[in-house]
């Protein structure tokens, strides 16, 4: 052995070590030669000198030699020259069977210093062998029942040449019943096929021969022949079906000679000899003839050779199943080798970083890592992964190192710790699987604002209640940790400032806790709104705020008020009712309202008491009086009716109301006190006067508007017709008017109005005139439009 040589496997070590060791002593260029199979050895290939760009006197000095994958001499390099001489005869067949291109691999190793340059060299085919039919005698039984069209599959012939070099054509001898079709295979080669064109006819000609030719495309080209033996048999009309189209199977490249591939089953329904099926392969290579083996009768697929994944890694193999009539069903067995796999990948950690804040900058490294397989090609390539929906990216670095780095920012509150597992999955077949765990904890940051559990709170705070009463409470809570959570609450400036917020409600800032710091008033506040902030204690501190509405219940703290008919000893109001009155005659209506809201300002009226029992009565939802029955001479000309008015809350408050009924003949003068009775002879026209006290009490905060409205009515005469009764209109407020609401006192104003009643003497709905007062006409118009609203108190 010459010095710096060494035996292949030693080469090869050496070989995979500075491949180890980095790329950068490795030429990416990739230099190609080609040569013809059959050339005589010692031809010349190229020269390295000329492609390498060094001197030839560094191939000496340096150590330079080729070395082929396959460690064979295949080429000689010529240190002297720089030249790559041909050092043996090459066969393409025998090197690379069918695959095309033929390359065969190898590199230019120099030794001192190391450094390859990449090469590869392509051996080219020639037409060095004719093509063959495996067999030379081709049987075929047709049915004389066969239509024309039909087509009969022959196996192809066998040329070891490829490209244009192997079987490019097939002629048939001249005959009146077929032409021949050429199909295309998957392998890209052609095989023949008999088209019948017209009918056969077995009593005629039982028998017909053919000579079927193959020619390769060489130049001349080369050709095989066999005989077709065409047997016409008699009617046959059902051919074989397999069950499958394509059988797949996965065969273990270690599996022992005669292992069973593949059981293929086909059916055929005729009967007899018709129906008596054999199977075969169909047109297949001479690889798979020498490989596998199919039987017969059973249909069995069996290994005759032993496979090898690192040589052919999937057989096509076309299969027929032939009945007694010569009619075929076609199917395809697709084999793919399976690869042996026994050492699981390696996974090492060589940095980790934890824990890691949760504001980090995108592809923050978290971990660094190495993988190895001692398994070489499928079965040595790995694929790493990490669980989906994290927030973590695995970046392939150099060779079969990993860096885990963070895709996004994190958010601690979200996750606080993430168990990451490794998975490294080689490509071999089964997988073999290697997983390792980590854990990433995650600081925090001041990065939440406290969080209000709603964005606004409503407290139902009953009227009347106890100063320092616990009214509700509000919430907040901060997803940060530490100092970064501790939140503190406090009231914030209102947002309205009449509304004294400081002397209605506080808050405790330890828990949220909010107290009402006075007595609250239904009928003087009914809600407010404020604001509660609540601020964490990081740095700098972050804080939100919620809004909190306070309705005030109500509670039946107000007694029904009678507005119509006044209770004035001095001068109490007296209805006139004409004894002609008709059943149901409306005598005069009880107006009252109710201070509280709801059911508790819901009010019913009652008769409590009457000088004669059974002739009026009164209405319960409106408290309208009304005569009971037709009036006689013999009743009673003086009538005192007491009136109950009721609200409807719990418990009940109630208020009496007396009234003064005087039966006449007819409304003529000497009913009228004398003073008056003039008074409407002056004034035959003079309208029916209402004086009405508006007391309007606002509320700012909650913008609630009331109005409490006091009616009087006085006696007039309108159109010559007789009044209806009597009253007198106190001087000076009327009790309970003023409604004192926000703490401040509260503006009133009185307005006087003319009105009359509309339609007939049995109506009671009023109609607005003018004001009284000048300085009071602009609000005329006001009054009318809230007309409705009047009849809401009873004006209806």
């Amino acid at each position: 052995m010459e010095p710096g040589e060494g035996s292949p496997q030693q080469i090869r070590q050496a070989l995979l070590f500075f491949v180890f060791l980095g790329g950068s002593l490795v030429c990416s260029e990739t230099w190609r030669y080609s040569v013809a199979e059959e050339t005589e050895i010692g031809s010349f290939i190229g020269n390295v000198v000329k492609d390498i760009g060094l001197g030839v006197e560094d191939l000496a000095a340096r150590g330079a030699r080729v070395i082929f994958d396959d460690y064979k001499p295949y080429l000689q390099l010529d240190r002297q020259t720089g030249n790559l001489i041909l050092n043996e005869k090459l066969d393409r067949e025998a090197l690379c069977d069918l695959t095309e291109p033929c390359i065969l691999h190898f590199q230019v190793l120099f030794e001192n210093p190391l450094q390859f340059f990449r090469a590869e060299l392509r051996v080219k085919d020639i037409n060095d062998h004719t093509p063959t039919f495996l067999d030379k005698h081709i049987l075929l039984k047709i049915s004389e029942s066969t239509t024309p069209g039909t087509s009969f599959q022959m196996d192809s012939a066998q040329d070891l040449d490829v490209g244009k070099n192997a079987v490019q054509n097939y002629t048939l001898s001249p005959n009146p019943h077929f032409h021949l079709k050429l199909q295309d295979s998957e392998e890209g080669r052609k095989y023949p096929e008999l088209l019948l064109d017209q009918p056969l006819d077995r009593e005629k000609e039982p028998e017909l021969r053919l000579t079927l030719t193959a020619l390769d495309g060489g130049s001349p080209p080369r050709s095989a022949t066999a005989l077709v033996r065409v047997l016409v048999s008699d009617i046959n009309d059902n051919a074989p079906e397999f069950e499958r189209s394509v059988y797949e199977v996965l065969v273990p490249e270690n599996s022992p000679l005669d292992s069973l591939v593949v059981k293929v089953s086909a059916t055929d329904l005729d009967a007899g000899l018709n129906g008596e099926l054999s199977y075969s392969f169909s047109h297949v290579s001479r690889d798979i003839r020498k490989t596998f083996e199919i039987h017969p009768i059973s249909g069995e697929v069996r290994l005759k050779a032993l496979l090898d994944f690192e040589l052919i890694k999937s057989y096509t193999i076309n299969i027929q199943a032939i009945d007694g009539g010569s009619l075929s069903g076609k199917s395809t067995i697709l084999v793919s080798v399976v690869d042996v796999n026994d050492n699981p990948p390696e996974i090492v950690i060589t940095s980790l970083t934890s824990p890691i804040p949760e504001n980090s900058s995108p592809e923050m490294v978290v971990a660094v890592f190495s993988l190895r397989d001692q398994d070489s090609g499928d079965n040595g390539r790995m694929v790493c992964s990490i669980q989906d929906n994290l927030p973590f990216l695995l970046k392939p670095t150099f060779k079969n190192f990993y860096t885990l780095v963070t895709e996004s920012p994190l958010d601690r509150e979200k996750r606080a710790e993430y168990n990451i597992t490794i998975t490294v999955t080689d490509m071999g077949t089964p997988r073999l699987k290697t997983e390792h765990n980590i854990t990433v904890l995650v600081s925090d940051v001041n990065d939440n604002a406290p969080a209000f559990t709603q964005t606004s709170y409503t407290l139902s705070v009953r009227e009347n209640n106890s100063p320092a009463l616990h009214i509700g409470t509000v919430r907040a809570t901060d997803r940060d940790a530490g100092a970064n959570a501790q939140v503190t609450y406090s009231l914030l400036p209102p947002l309205d400032p009449h509304v004294p917020l400081a002397s209605l409600v506080a808050i405790n800032p330890d828990n949220g806790h909010l107290f009402a710091l006075r007595s609250l008033d239904y009928e003087a506040l009914r809600a407010f709104e404020f604001r509660v902030g609540a601020a964490d204690r990081g740095s700098p501190a972050l804080s939100s705020q919620a809004l909190v509405r306070v309705l005030v219940a109500d509670d039946n703290d107000n007694a029904p008020f009678v507005l119509y008919p006044l209770q004035n000893a001095s001068a109490p109001c007296t209805e006139l009712v004409p004894r002609a009155a008709e059943a149901g005659y409306l005598v005069t209506k009880v107006v009252a309202v109710d201070g509280d809201s709801g059911q508790n300002a819901w009010l019913s009226y009652q008769l409590l008491k009457a000088t004669e029992p059974g002739l009026f009565g009164v209405w319960a939802h409106n408290g309208e009086v009304r005569t009971a029955r037709l009036l006689s001479e013999r009743d009673a000309a003086k009538h005192r009716l007491l009136v109950l008015v009721k609200d409807n809350g719990e418990p009940p408050l109630s208020a009496s109301v007396t009234l003064h009924v005087l039966l006449v003949d007819g409304f003529s003068q000497p009913y009228l006190p004398a003073p008056e009775a003039e008074a409407a002879a002056a004034a035959p026209a003079a309208p029916l006067t209402v004086y009405l006290v508006v007391a309007l009490a606002s509320v700012s905060s909650l913008f609630l508007f009331s109005v409490l409205v006091f009616v009087a009515v006085r006696l007039c005469r309108r159109g010559g017709a007789a009044s209806v009764g009597r009253c007198s209109v106190p001087e000076g407020p009327f009790p309970g008017h003023l409604v004192d609401v926000s703490g401040t006192g509260t503006l009133s104003q009185s307005y006087q109005y003319e009105v009359c009643l509309k339609g007939g003497s049995g109506t009671s709905e009023f109609k607005f005139l003018k004001s009284v007062a000048s300085n009071h006409q602009e609000s005329v118009n006001d009054v009318e439009e809230n007309s409705n609203f009047i009849n809401g108190f009873g004006f209806n």
